[in-house]
């Protein structure tokens, strides 16, 4: 594969020179294609967003259940790779392209760590098991042929001889045992099936029904993609000399992968001050309920509270007048005017790019909250499902009056380490009271969003001036330091934005301690 530009493709044009004679791939021959690097990227973002729909999709629902697939389904259907779910397309279309180069970009990306190419194999197998099964039987057996996977079944007279064995392993479809085609192959190939007991074992072999053979095929892909994480990590050093790769690659681990909120240009001049307490009650997170109840409190924040809760008020579209408006009513209350225009209102100015290096700064995503700057004493940003301590958490729940149900579901997923999935469950439990499955939330500004949908009824939200709900106020929390861990997916479009912004905040936070 090849980075630089190139003429616009002939419309009909061969896409891949790789020699691909099946669509459903396991990847061993590299593209040939030449790619500019804005495609590079755009191919690396799609790839990315289906295997975190693979991932997603897993956490919540039984691999391979109706729910499952269809939430894969879906999901995968919003991707410029849409079309890879489908049984009836060819080589020779640009879908196949994509599929083809973001599979060896992510590989570039995702070969740097051992935790990385976990998270990559795990997902890219589940993806494979999920495309395989939606094969028809004549494209299941091509595909092994294609890629020299011949596995004979059994003679029939071998499986006369072991067919009361066949049919005991079979349990429920022991009636279609004298009927399937079997497979012996090395029980170690199929571990998981032995580990379920689903296969006779004789002599080291398992014996395998051929809708069993995906097992096989996992096992095969597994070790393939393993070896080849494993080499392209020893080539990485060499990309070390391209300064336009490296810190692209780098980043996509942490992508975020949703909306660009950095500011909310169909809401600015609706929201105004007086409109937060309502709005924190009826559609905030429970990260910005917190922030907002600290402040309430205490009439201030530290550094990190109020970039993590600016940066969200300027997100659902408080201008800036009345950002400062806002800050100002609420921190004079324990400082004199003077006081917070020195030291605090640069801060708001900044976030909305006024000073400083006058850079949009975009509100921070769910995994940047949950990974970076963690809050320490006295702090109150953070996620509550992230840093706050499990039984307190659980307390919290309780008392806010989230059913028995939920309160379970959501510490399950909070010990599990699915902070996002937890603060979906914690959203159903206080809109509709039952558990919404097109709602995902990757960040607060979208939970905010999803909240005013629900409230009114319309894709355009209206922005409520009296709180709709009552009986759901959180109390205040605190956030210690916790060592748990979850793969990052910060903010996308700032990444060299944050870090520049990280210079400003250093300075400001000296100012204000000095």
């Amino acid at each position: 594969m090849l980075i630089g530009s190139r003429t616009k493709r002939p419309k009909n044009s061969k896409l891949i020179k790789s020699g691909a004679e099946h669509r459903l791939q396991i990847y061993k021959v590299p593209p040939k294609e030449t790619v500019t690097l804005q495609e590079f990227e755009e191919y690396a973002v799609e790839r990315l967003k289906v295997l975190k729909a693979i991932e997603n999709a897993g956490i919540r629902h039984i691999r391979g259940s109706e729910d499952y697939n269809h939430l894969v389904e879906k999901e995968i259907k919003k991707t410029k790779l849409a079309k890879i779910i489908r049984t009836d397309y060819s080589t020779d279309c640009e879908e196949f392209m994509i599929d083809h180069i973001s599979h060896f970009i992510l590989r570039l990306a995702y070969c740097r760590s051992e935790d990385l190419k976990r998270w990559f194999l795990q997902q890219e197998l589940d993806l494979f098991r999920f495309r395989f099964l939606k094969e028809n039987a004549e494209d299941k057996q091509k595909f092994l042929k294609v890629n020299s996977l011949d596995y004979n079944p059994i003679s029939e007279d071998e499986k006369q001889r072991v067919l009361q064995d066949l049919m005991a392993s079979a349990g429920r479809n022991s009636t279609t045992a004298d009927t399937n085609e079997y497979f012996k192959v090395p029980f170690t190939e199929v571990l998981d099936l032995v580990r379920g007991r689903k296969v006779f074992l004789s002599r080291g072999f398992a014996y395998v029904p051929k809708d069993d053979m995906i097992s096989i095929l996992i096992t095969h892909y597994r070790a393939h993609l393993s070896q080849q994480l494993a080499m392209t990590s020893r080539a990485l050093p060499q990309l070390e000399e391209d300064n336009r790769l490296l810190p692209m690659l780098s980043g996509l681990s942490k992508r975020y992968l949703g909306q660009d909120y950095s500011s909310k240009k169909s809401n600015v001049g609706k929201i105004t001050a007086e409109m937060i307490d309502s709005l924190s009650k009826q559609s905030f997170p429970p990260c910005m309920q917190n922030l907002h109840q600290s402040m309430k409190r205490d009439h201030h924040l530290k550094h990190g509270g109020r970039m993590q809760y600016g940066l969200f008020l300027k997100g659902i579209g408080l201008s800036l007048e009345e950002a400062l408006r806002f800050w100002r009513t609420e921190f004079t209350k324990a400082m004199d005017g003077d006081k917070f225009d020195k030291q605090y209102s640069y801060n708001i100015r900044h976030n909305y790019g006024k000073e400083g290096k006058r850079a949009d700064y975009t509100p921070y995503s769910c995994n940047k909250i949950i990974m970076s700057n963690a809050p320490g004493p006295g702090d109150n940003h953070g996620c509550p499902f992230r840093h706050t301590d499990a039984d307190l958490l659980a307390q919290k729940l309780r008392l806010q009056g989230i059913s028995k149900d939920f309160t379970d579901k959501i510490m399950k997923y909070t010990r599990d380490g699915h902070y996002q999935i937890a603060c979906k469950y914690y959203f159903d439990a206080t809109h509709s009271g039952v558990e919404e499955p097109d709602v995902n939330i990757n960040h607060p500004n979208q939970y905010f969003d999803e909240s005013q949908h629900f409230y009114s009824g319309k894709k355009e939200a209206k922005l409520p001036n009296t709180p709709a709900r009552t009986g759901s106020q959180r109390s205040s929390q605190n956030t210690p330091r916790s060592q748990l861990s979850q793969n990052s997916q910060p903010t996308s479009q700032n990444t060299t934005v944050d870090d520049d912004m990280m210079d400003d905040d250093l300075c400001m936070a000296a100012m204000e301690t000095a």
